[in-house]
């Protein structure tokens, strides 16, 4: 059965608490609700394989962090995003394991893959929310032009850099990471 969302906005703490009677996911975005659509195929194999890719890189070092999907991101006052993942350290997820996840700081990295309704989203607004929050480094994966920007955060603002068919990936986060654009992409 599905619900329209409520045409009134919304507090973060009503955010937190609706529920439609569905699956839906949502942003919520200056207090209204964004409908998140379900993803490609490709979009889940680009998922995976990063997902992948990261716990294998914290497993390899040892490190208590997690990779994880579906963990919300608040960027603003009346404004939370859905990274497609989300690095964080294991003690800012322990705020959260009983209550809705979404994180108020420590994400390390997110990762949005892109998708012909999110273009302007994920290149514009996220962008500017996750320096705003202080994410040390963002990925942007965009199947749709086969290119990645990896985005620095420096000073507040980032810098980015664009990667292509076989170039390797730098990541600041996973510096011995071993992965190009290619294979990425593929999933």
């Amino acid at each position: 059965m599905f619900t329209t969302p409520p045409k009134t906005k919304l507090t973060f703490e009503e955010y937190l608490t609706y529920d439609d009677g569905t699956d839906n996911r949502y942003e919520l975005e200056d207090g209204e609700l964004i409908l998140m659509n379900p993803p490609t195929g490709r979009h889940a194999l680009i998922i995976r394989l990063l997902n992948n890719s990261f716990e294998t890189e914290i497993s390899r070092l040892n490190l208590s962090w997690a990779s994880l999907q579906m963990l919300g991101v608040r960027t603003a006052p009346r404004r939370s995003r859905l990274p497609d993942l989300c690095v964080l350290p294991l003690e800012i997820l322990q705020a959260c394991l009983d209550v809705p996840a979404v994180i108020e700081s420590g994400a390390l990295l997110a990762v949005e893959i892109v998708s012909p309704d999110s273009i302007k989203r994920d290149y514009r607004f996220k962008r500017a929310e996750y320096a705003s929050f202080g994410i040390p480094e963002y990925w942007i994966v965009d199947p749709i032009e086969q290119k990645i920007t990896i985005l620095l955060l420096v000073e507040g603002l980032y810098e980015e850099t664009v990667y292509r068919g076989d170039d390797p990936i730098q990541s600041q986060t996973f510096p011995e990471l071993i992965l190009t654009v290619n294979q990425i992409l593929q999933g």
